[in-house]
């Protein structure tokens, strides 16, 4: 996935994002972060064809993804937005199943190889158990967790997630991160996520982007573009980064503005 000088705003005002240009690697998993305000959700949002570009260009495989079909979108692009909202009373598998929309008619019926994926989906995030559950009796990891279950169930070769985190526990964000992890090492997807938590997007991605004011402070392995005078600049926070299984962890100072 490539982004060509993509410039976005919202409406009249101000861009949000200005002559952006990013490769995304293929087959990795990529973070996008920064401080609020600096881009990283509207940036997912113009990857993913929800914001129109006031210029510039997303290609995908090459063509720009505002020429192809929705429906053709739709098989190669999985987008996940931030707190999407579950419909009342549906349950785990049912939820994930709409994963399947792209790939069959509107009225049409579920095919073996629909079947397949949504059991596939529901093992990939470890609740085959729990298929047959409302989404909203689940807890907050387990509904996020059924989310990602049913991009992964849409079967395309690359996935956006918006803040897959937001509002988890430690213990909660780690087992969605496991996930989006596994979803780009083990199926060879290309995943793209915005995050808020650095330390999990420095232990997890394999290349990580920094925004700061609509455009790209620092992109590469996280290991070589964290450093404390980054977080100074970029996050205005004092901290220092220590090293912790190969991926740097960053751990604040008690005064947190610069």
């Amino acid at each position: 996935m490539h982004v060509e000088n993509l410039t976005l705003a919202y409406g009249t005002d101000e861009p949000v994002v200005s002559g952006l240009t990013l490769e995304v690697p293929r087959g990795r998993m990529t973070a996008v972060v920064g401080p609020n305000g600096s881009g990283k959700s509207t940036l997912l949002r113009g990857m993913s064809r929800l914001l129109k570009p006031q210029s510039g260009q997303v290609l995908l495989d090459g063509k720009d993804i505002h020429q192809l079909p929705a429906r053709e979108l739709a098989r190669r692009l999985g987008v996940l937005p931030q707190g999407p909202v579950t419909p009342e009373g549906i349950t785990a598998a049912e939820l994930v199943s709409r994963g399947r929309h792209p790939h069959r008619g509107m009225f049409a019926r579920l095919t073996a190889e629909d079947q397949q994926a949504i059991e596939d989906a529901l093992d990939a995030v470890e609740l085959a158990e729990l298929r047959d559950r409302p989404v909203d009796q689940l807890s907050g990891g387990q509904r996020q967790r059924v989310w990602i279950a049913m991009v992964l169930a849409q079967g395309t070769e690359h996935l956006l997630l918006d803040e897959p985190t937001t509002y988890l526990d430690l213990a909660h964000a780690v087992d969605v991160m496991n996930v989006v992890h596994a979803a780009a090492h083990s199926s060879g997807r290309t995943v793209i996520t915005v995050l808020h938590d650095l330390t999990l997007a420095a232990q997890y991605a394999d290349h990580l982007v920094v925004m700061g004011e609509g455009r790209i402070a620092a992109q590469g392995r996280p290991v070589d573009i964290l450093s404390e005078r980054l977080l100074a600049d970029v996050f205005g926070l004092r901290a220092t980064i220590v090293e912790v299984g190969g991926a740097p962890v960053v751990v604040p100072d008690r005064t947190l503005a610069v």
